[in-house]
């Protein structure tokens, strides 16, 4: 098993001021893609399709906070058709916080709650499998938390679990990683929904999502 993860929204805390315009975003939303081995084609390869059909320069990521609406929903749909197509060997995951909620306490180390986030929405599928390849964005792994993150994921699945599961940590930059784009959509579809109100491909692409809240 394969799993791309990338994250949608910022760790910060301000909330006196609007969100991109001195404030902090009021939800974090940390979504993957899970791929089988002999199907870790299929998140590149739609995204390589995108690519071409809207004439993006392959040298340059194209983020979703660069996308327009129709862009937004050609990958939904997309995303929809292929899982619908794999969907034994294809699975969307996320989990969003809502940020406002979060205790004190608990924001005065926020890496510990993105990797509890990580932990929650992930752990299960995990255990699922002998071996997990973990390919988080590498600028979505927060300086001195990368050990931190895999040893506290794979201590999770050998106690907590009681798996075998090895776990194999490799972060990766996403401009040079398609399917790595593709997770960054994917947290960009439930992000909109919960941070901008802007539900369209949420809408469309939902019922595929295994989703979870967390503070709300």
């Amino acid at each position: 098993m394969l799993i791309h993860l990338d994250e949608s929204g910022d760790l910060g805390w301000k909330f006196d001021a609007p969100y991109r315009r001195g404030g902090s975003s009021r939800h974090l939303t940390i979504a993957s893609v899970l791929v089988d081995r002999q199907k870790k084609h299929l998140p590149k390869r739609l995204i390589v399709n995108m690519y071409k059909k809207f004439s993006w320069p392959a040298e340059k990521e194209m983020k979703w906070s660069d996308m327009d609406q129709g862009h937004r929903e050609w990958f939904a749909k997309k995303a929809l058709d292929m899982k619908n197509q794999h969907k034994d060997h294809v699975k969307y995951v996320s989990i969003t916080a809502k940020k406002e909620n979060v205790m004190d306490h608990i924001r005065a180390d926020p890496n510990k709650l993105y990797n509890y986030m990580i932990g929650l929405s992930l752990i299960k599928e995990m255990s699922a499998h002998e071996e997990v390849i973990f390919i988080p964005d590498a600028r979505s792994v927060k300086v001195g938390s990368g050990r931190s993150l895999h040893d506290y994921l794979q201590t999770k699945l050998w106690f907590d679990k009681n798996s075998k599961t090895v776990l194999k940590t490799m972060p990766s930059d996403s401009a040079a990683n398609r399917s790595l784009q593709f997770s960054d959509m994917l947290s960009g579809v439930v992000q909109g929904h919960f941070e901008d109100n802007s539900s369209s491909p949420w809408n469309i692409l939902k019922s595929e999502i295994s989703h979870r809240e967390l503070y709300f």
